[in-house]
């Protein structure tokens, strides 16, 4: 059942269509316990399956699912019927930074501030290894207040999808805006492709037009290749200065995100604007069991830390086993194997023998085993890593009197440690104990 009257899972009012695309339509919502503005986008599974972009879809709800950033439009929600699958996303009240475009270039310093958050909300991304590969003022939108979000991850990237040559491949983007190695097909590298593309809206911010123009789609490739050209009279001699080293059409000499960080015209504003805000590691998927089992599953994601509230080994109600099943978990709809940053399985032992080998295997590690509540603990490292100490929650709810489900997730650290330690020391490990990992089938015990 796709909606109930006017409103989508018990949860949502949806109104007016704010947009439709070949495959989905967006919808103006409102959450109703909060009265939250929402937009809720419409995905039709069949027209998604049948165009053959089912792994398009799942990338593009992955990265959302990824990158939390103050300048990034955010995720809040997916759910899905039969049919449909619904994202619930931020409400950018603004619109396109295009259609203010349209009206003619903007002022240095309101130019200015929508390249810092771009920026900041690129940097953001390639630190998740996620390139978004389509920069444009279509793809950009701005909220009430007049903040940019980076929007419509749909032909992005993520670190996986690079070659054995360490570059990406894929030729793809908006003609006008993509960098020229891209255009070359010999392999790209996609963060120094994004920094092109900023480079060209930053173009378009100041000027009203674009910087590589041509009736002819291979002579604005040629143009582009050549980085051929023309600042107008009125760009400050450092915006000139910046632009001829992002349109560097040589990637190996371009500018990188933390060089454009530290010219003195992107510098300027940014400390009473705030504009550049540091994002905590963001949690990924927890199970919720608003919905209804006959109509939809439902994955809430949210940035809250682990749960640490549990007194006891929790009971599961109905729609958490059934979530348990592969054929249920949205998570593996957009999020893969070797992605996930947490790790789910079903053990036959009992809580005491689960939370002894989860010592000893955190002993093995060198992380120290800190017990937060009765089913909960934390193993912690002792050094910093790139992003902090690595943090592991760990979590046991009781099924039934017999089984148990034991959840691992990272709460705080570098996430290619974290991944690497799950491959090669925790998953291994754990064997012993392990009925049948989440969404594959019990082994015979």
């Amino acid at each position: 059942m796709e909606k109930k009257g006017n409103v989508l899972m018990q949860k949502y009012d949806l109104g007016r269509l704010l947009g439709q695309g070949n495959f989905a339509k967006v919808y103006y919502g409102r959450n109703l316990e909060t009265g939250q503005s929402v937009a809720v986008k419409v995905i039709d599974k069949e027209k998604v399956l049948k165009a053959g972009l089912i792994e398009q879809t799942k990338r593009e709800i992955s990265v959302m699912a990824l990158v939390e950033h103050p300048n990034v439009l955010q995720l809040y929600e997916v759910m899905a019927t039969k049919s449909k699958i619904y994202l619930v996303i931020e409400h950018a009240k603004g619109g396109e930074l295009f259609k203010k475009l349209t009206k003619g270039r903007l002022k240095e310093k309101l130019a200015r501030k929508y390249f810092q958050q771009l920026i900041s909300a690129v940097e953001c991304c390639h630190s998740r290894d996620v390139y978004h590969r389509d920069l444009k003022p279509e793809n950009v939108l701005l909220d009430e207040n007049g903040n940019l979000k980076v929007s419509d991850f749909g032909l992005s990237a993520l670190a996986e999808s690079k070659r054995q040559d360490g570059l990406l491949h894929t030729t793809c983007g908006t003609p006008a805006y993509v960098a020229p190695e891209v255009i070359s097909r010999k392999g790209y590298d996609g963060a120094k492709a994004d920094i092109w593309s900023c480079g060209v809206i930053l173009f378009v911010l100041l000027a009203g037009y674009l910087p590589f123009q041509d009736s002819n789609l291979m002579e604005i490739y040629r143009k582009i290749k050549q980085a051929e050209f023309k600042c107008p009279n009125w760009f400050p001699p450092e915006v000139r200065k910046l632009l001829s080293k992002i349109l560097d059409p040589n990637p190996r000499t371009r500018i990188s995100i933390a060089k454009i960080k530290e010219s003195s015209w992107f510098k300027k504003g940014l400390e009473s604007r705030n504009a550049v805000t540091k994002v905590e590691e963001k949690e990924k998927f927890s199970l919720d069991a608003n919905a209804t089992i006959q109509d939809c599953t439902h994955n809430s994601i949210s940035p809250s830390v682990s749960k640490l509230e549990l007194l006891k080994p929790s009971n599961l109600n109905a729609f958490d086993i059934i979530s348990l099943s592969s054929g249920f978990d949205l998570s593996g709809l957009f999020i893969t194997k070797d992605q996930k940053e947490d790790l789910q399985f079903i053990s036959a032992k009992p809580a005491s023998s689960i939370i002894s080998k989860l010592e000893e295997v955190g002993r093995y590690l060198k992380l120290e085993v800190m017990k937060k509540e009765a089913g909960s603990m934390r193993l912690e490292g002792s050094g910093e890593g790139r992003y902090g100490t690595l943090s592991i929650d760990t979590e046991i709810s009781e099924i039934t009197p017999s089984f148990h489900l034991v959840e691992l997730k990272k709460s705080y650290g570098d996430k290619v440690e974290y991944q690497k330690m799950l491959k090669q020391v925790i998953r291994p490990a754990l064997e012993e104990i392990v009925w049948t990992w989440q969404g594959e089938q019990p082994a015979n015990r």
